[in-house]
């Protein structure tokens, strides 16, 4: 049996025959950091993933995948660490401790927020929904120096936000990086709250009110981008700054 790295590198090789230079310039405008991407659409990527998925799965079993996926996300190829969350999502149901505590591990290998996003977003959130009790470590993520950390905290809650559940987490969660400084964080926050008020308008209006004199005018105009008009304005009306 081939070992998970030269698998790995046989997707790496996948990936850079189908780069597309022109497309590579388009994705670097999203950033404001310079990003190494081989120019493949999201789309296209998801297709190659699946396939990788299904014939790794059925040949080797789950822990072989996941041991692909880590050696994908050590790269530093925006492709490369895409693929190896898309590798994983349609198995996020089947993951327990000893994943949550590798995907943990990922956060340190994140340099932009778009993989930072798809790891949290498909991979951490689904897991907090299914398991309360790895919710202390979305605090332990906020107090973090690591700006992608802090994000990680917001976007952790958010499958749960969607759900109406994690209520009086996400009040903690903002009181505790309402002062965070670092546009990442604020876009995080803003995108919790947001969703939050899309599932439980009338709670998370109560809770934007009662934040709003000291939130960054960042995370309340995200927050309430889905509000009514009225009750954007009334928000927004007093915001910090």
């Amino acid at each position: 049996m081939k070992s998970p790295a030269y698998i790995a590198d046989h997707v790496r090789r996948v990936i850079r025959d189908g780069a597309s230079a022109p497309h590579a310039e388009e994705v670097q405008r999203f950033f404001k950091e310079e990003v190494a991407s081989r120019g493949w659409y999201t789309a296209e990527l998801r297709k190659v993933a699946y396939r990788f998925h299904r014939v790794l799965l059925n040949e080797h079993g789950l822990d072989y995948l996941v041991s692909v996926a880590d050696q994908l996300f050590r790269g530093r190829v925006l492709e490369e660490k895409s693929i190896a969350v898309m590798l994983l999502e349609k198995s996020v149901g089947q993951f327990g401790p000893k994943q949550f505590l590798l995907f943990d591990e990922w956060l340190d290998r994140v340099s932009s927020w778009a993989d930072h996003d798809a790891l949290v977003y498909y991979l951490i959130s689904p897991m907090a929904v299914d398991d309360r009790a790895r919710l202390p470590v979305v605090f332990r993520w906020a107090r973090s120096p690591n700006r992608w950390r802090r994000r990680a905290a917001c976007v952790a809650l958010i499958r749960g936000a969607r759900r109406r559940m994690f209520r009086p987490e996400i009040a903690r969660l903002s009181e505790m990086l309402l002062g965070d400084d670092d546009d990442m964080v604020q876009k995080g926050l803003g995108w919790l709250l947001r969703e939050y008020a899309k599932a439980d308008a009338v709670s998370a209006v109560k809770l934007l009110m009662k934040l709003r004199a000291r939130a960054p005018r960042l995370v309340l105009r995200t927050a309430c981008e889905t509000l009514a008009s009225k009750t954007k304005a009334k928000v927004l009306a007093k915001a910090a700054r």
